[in-house]
């Protein structure tokens, strides 16, 4: 595993001991990231299951402004810790050993929205669906008007989803994984 493009491309990135999480490939990353071109340039990031921290750093090594990185585990902030201090890019990330979900329901005081939030959970157990729908719920409180929810999962767990303010605008499949693309649903349509 690896950066694949910008300030820290080429870095090797630290896997996380176990078995616990399930990096992205180098292939689906890079797919993602042509996707985002320069869009990703000065974004302000949320990673709620940051694991190895693999797309957060990507995003900082090709000029994201901020990445938040979220993990219960302690085994993986350490990891993304050594990650973020091997590529050098630590100034532009925080790092917090925190449920995503106690995250998303108690909002720290004066939240700034971001501009891209990743999602790539623990698979076959439908907490997207949780993660996504708590979002929904406080839209305004976690993404800007013009942002992105991107959710990283295995095919046999994608479901159509009834959301009061978001909507599926993209879909790609990448081997076993498939790359879920939400916006805001247009109110002047």
């Amino acid at each position: 595993m690896r950066v694949i493009a910008g300030l820290a491309k080429g870095k090797q990135l630290k896997m996380v001991p176990g078995d616990t999480t399930r990096p992205i490939t180098d292939r689906t990353k890079e797919a993602l990231f042509n996707i985002l071109g320069d869009w990703i340039v000065e974004a302000r990031v949320l990673d709620l299951f940051g694991g190895t921290g693999a797309v957060g750093i990507e995003a900082l090594s090709r000029q994201a402004a901020h990445v938040t990185f979220l993990d219960t585990s302690r085994a993986a902030t350490q990891t993304i810790g050594e990650n973020l201090r091997v590529t050098g890019l630590a100034a532009g990330a925080t790092v917090k050993r925190k449920d995503a979900f106690d995250y998303l329901q108690a909002p720290p005081a004066n939240p700034e929205p971001f501009d891209l939030i990743y999602i790539a959970p623990p698979q076959y157990k439908d907490l997207w669906i949780k993660a996504i729908e708590l979002i929904d719920a406080q839209l305004d409180t976690w993404l800007l008007p013009d942002g992105a929810i991107i959710v990283q999962i295995h095919p046999k767990e994608y479901r159509d989803l009834t959301l009061r303010h978001l909507h599926l605008y993209d879909q790609r499949k990448y081997g076993s994984t498939i790359l879920c693309f939400y916006e805001r649903i247009d109110e002047g349509t």
